[in-house]
């Protein structure tokens, strides 16, 4: 037993995250102090940087996923279909490293992937309309209007390695754990525990959708639809909207048109059949809300 965690810390010890990551092609978008930014390669949909590396202490955090771990658990989760030992043999290959782990780590007691020790503070919630910087961003994605009374402005600070204290602000939607989905031009992310937002309303409609801006460039044209609404916040929280959306009779999907959406939308009909793929109204799109950006600007030409 002891041999074979021996096995599994040699490759924590002896291989870095941020060269797997190289080698599997993946580059950072940026560098905050000692940590490293990627796209997520975790998820399909990411679009701003939310996968960060702390190398130096051979650790991950992906703010989407709200998970974290060290380079095995991150294999864990990137080689799905492979076993733990198979995972280790993948790390040493990828890396051209000549450690021989196969018939290593097959009583490994894994760990749970661990939560990252939160570095940020809320200083302020509003509502909006006091910082014209949000309000423009939110103009720019075509939901200014509907966004008022639904979304708040976040004012937070995040401490770095250096317990240096760098403030932000954003437009907050919040989920049913009371933390805050955050989105700004610059980033993403969500300041406490991922979950779903549930707004209530029909008792037999609902609609449902991955991100709170895809429900709200829907609600621009659906302003008094009496749908209930689901919005899942992270395609990872499939599985509790379905459980959630089991009461309903009438369901539509409102997933992006990217393979993790559409696996989405097949995984949500295969439990609930019932449920209707409505993508199609933005079938030239990746999701609702690039249709909403791209009539806007349409419009915006014609004047």
């Amino acid at each position: 037993m002891e041999n074979h965690q021996l096995k599994a810390s040699e490759i924590k010890e002896n291989y870095s995250l941020v060269d797997l990551l190289t080698h599997l092609g993946y580059v950072p978008v940026k560098r905050v102090r000692n940590e490293q930014l990627y796209l997520s390669m975790l998820r399909d949909s990411d679009t701003t940087p939310s996968f960060s590396v702390n190398d130096k202490q051979g650790t991950w955090y992906d703010f989407g996923e709200g998970k974290g771990g060290n380079i095995i658990d991150f294999g864990l989760l990137y080689w799905k279909g492979l076993s733990f030992p198979e995972v280790l043999e993948k790390i040493a290959l990828t890396c051209d490293g000549s450690v021989s782990v196969l018939s290593a780590a097959l009583n490994y007691k894994r760990q749970p992937l661990v939560e990252k020790a939160p570095n940020y503070e809320i200083l302020d919630i509003k509502d909006l309309g006091s910082n014209p910087a949000i309000l423009n961003y939110l103009e720019s994605r075509g939901v200014g209007q509907v966004a008022e009374g639904r979304l708040k402005e976040i004012y937070y600070y995040v401490e770095d390695d250096d317990k240096k204290r760098n403030k932000f602000f954003a437009a907050g939607w919040q989920n049913e754990q009371g933390a805050w989905e955050i989105r700004n031009l610059y980033f993403k992310g969500c300041l406490g525990h991922k979950a779903i937002s549930f707004i209530p309303n029909s008792e037999k409609r609902l609609s449902v959708f991955e991100g709170f801006f895809n429900y709200l460039s829907w609600l621009t044209e659906n302003k008094f639809a009496p749908d209930s609404v689901l919005v899942l916040n992270s395609i990872s929280l499939l599985q509790v909207g379905i459980v959630k959306a089991q009461e309903f009779q009438d369901i539509s999907l409102y997933f992006d048109n990217d393979p993790s959406g559409r696996q989405a939308t097949l995984d949500f009909q295969a439990a609930i059949p019932r449920a209707i793929d409505r993508s199609g109204i933005y079938k030239d799109y990746n999701d609702y809300n690039d249709l909403i950006v791209a009539e806007r600007r349409s419009y915006q030409l014609e004047r």
